[in-house]
Parts: structure tokens; sequence; C-alpha cells
């Protein structure tokens, strides 16, 4: 068992950082927001600390799991970060999906404080962090990414390292770019069966068994069907790293034309007023057109 910090308490990292403590490893919690560091201490055990740079303390392994690339340098640099207060030996494991340039950044840092950096960026949304069925895409030395692995199963179904600093945050971007097309596919999918008159249930219950299948089909074309979107990954969120994939593509020359598509509906989505409803509010958009 170890000791370990856990940086930012969102819909994603509260139930991870609880993962660990159930785990039986000591757990020290950071939260912008206080309140959400009490409440996760009051269900879980574990201590809490008012900075980062107070709970990474004595921690053999901190992982983080903020918003952007801006909350991760402020949780990670100045006086009150957690570079600030971490020794030797220590591995600082980033779950944030961030840019790999700040990723790159973070890593020169914590190399010259001494310090191992492992860009860890997870998918599986809400619900596979609150059962601990995580894919973890990992960047980083070898010897790091060994040692953190251990700890990262707790709430991992699958984790591995990728390659160098960054390849976990590429990966991430294979990953939304990927998401992007298929749910506007099933959106599209779903949309025309209710233009023919037919029930979508029976629809997605045939081609969810053949080539056609896919999590976000299984997972996502009832919610979607009943016109709820007030769940999941939100769609700000979505942009968020949509653009970090097209500043990539940007780049290294790779072309990307149906995520920069996907991107603008999901922008077309937000002027509907669903920035915070769920990807799959693609179909509602195609709905709105008519």
């Amino acid at each position: 068992m170890a000791k370990l910090a856990f940086l930012g308490l969102g819909v994603m990292g509260y139930p991870m950082a609880g993962h660990l403590q159930k785990a039986g490893h000591d757990v020290t919690v950071y939260n912008r927001t206080a309140e959400k560091a009490e409440r996760w201490v009051s269900e879980f055990g574990g201590t809490m600390a008012d900075t980062p740079t107070k709970a990474v303390a004595g921690a053999d392994i901190v992982m983080a799991c903020v918003g952007n690339d801006d909350d991760l340098r402020q949780v990670c640099l100045g006086d009150d970060g957690a570079f600030a207060g971490m020794v030797g030996d220590t591995i600082f494991v980033d779950h944030t999906t961030v840019s790999a340039a700040v990723t790159h950044e973070l890593f020169a840092v914590a190399q010259s404080n001494g310090v191992a950096f492992v860009d860890a960026p997870v998918s599986g949304g809400q619900a596979g962090a609150e059962n601990g069925a995580l894919s973890i895409m990992c960047g980083g030395p070898q010897a790091s990414y060994d040692a953190a692995e251990k700890v990262l199963s707790a709430y991992s179904r699958v984790c591995r390292r990728i390659g160098d600093s960054g390849a976990g945050q590429i990966t991430k971007m294979c990953n939304q770019i990927a998401i992007a097309g298929l749910v506007q596919g099933l959106s599209e999918a779903l949309h025309f069966a209710q233009k023919a008159g037919l029930d979508g249930r029976d629809v997605v219950e045939v081609i969810s068994q053949g080539a056609a299948g896919s999590w976000q089909m299984s997972n996502r074309y009832k919610t979607m069907l009943d016109d709820h979107f007030d769940h999941g990954f939100a769609v700000d969120w979505m942009r968020k790293d949509l653009g970090i994939c097209l500043a990539t593509a940007n780049e290294n020359g790779a072309s990307l034309p149906v995520t920069a598509l996907v991107d603008q509906f999901y922008k077309d989505v937000q002027k509907m007023g669903g920035g915070r409803w769920d990807t799959s509010s693609l179909l509602k958009r195609l709905q709105a057109l008519g």
C-alpha cells in the first residue's frame, strides 16, 4: 500500500480517489472547492489539504484530474503547487485531458526537480470512473509507468504505456477523434430511422449485433431516443478536447475533416443551450434541423 495524493475531485476524480482509498492506500485529497474535499473525506476516509503542496507532502505518487491546461499548471506550479512539495523519486500522474505541449512543458519542469511525470488521460466516462473500469493511456519513462501502474489498477480495466512523454495525450486525442465520428454516425442513423417511421429500439437491437455495433450505440441509444441528455460527458468538454486534436493536427500535418465538421456541429449544440448536455446530443441538433 502507498501514501498517495489526489488533486481534483470532479465527476471523474472523486470516484477515482475513492477507489484508491478503498484499496487500502493512504490518500490525501485536494480540491479547489474545499466543501467537496470535506464530503469526500466523510465518505471514504483519508485526509484533505487546502493546497496542492500540503496534499503531496510525503506522497509516493500524486494523481491529478483537473479541467484543462491552465488548471493543470495551477496545481503543479508556484509556491502552493504540487511540484513545490514533491521530493525526488516521487511520481506525478496526470489524468487530465490536456495538450501534449503542456505535458512536455511540465515533464521538463518535473525532471528538473527530480520528479517523474507520467501523462495518463482516461476514457470511460463517469460510469467508468465509478465502476473502476477506465481505460488509461500513458506516456513517460518505463520505470515510472511500472511503479504507477500497480496503483492505477484500482480504477482501470486496461492501463498501457504507449510511449514517451506525451504519447498518452496523443492516444487520448485518437480516442476523441474516433468518438466524434461514431456519435455523429449514430445520431444520423437514429434520425434516419425516425424519419422513416421505424422504431429506433428495434433498429438498434439488430444493427448493434453486427458490424455497426459500438460502445456509443450500446450505452447511449436509449437515452438518445428518450431525449435525455443531462448526463455523461459534456459538449463543452468535448469541444475543448477536439480543439486540442485540431490544433495538434495543424502541427503534425494530419487531416481531420470529419473531426473538424463534428466540432462545428457541437458548436451548434452549444448555441442551442446544450453546452452541458452529453455528447450524444448531436441527435438533438439533427432533430432541430427538421
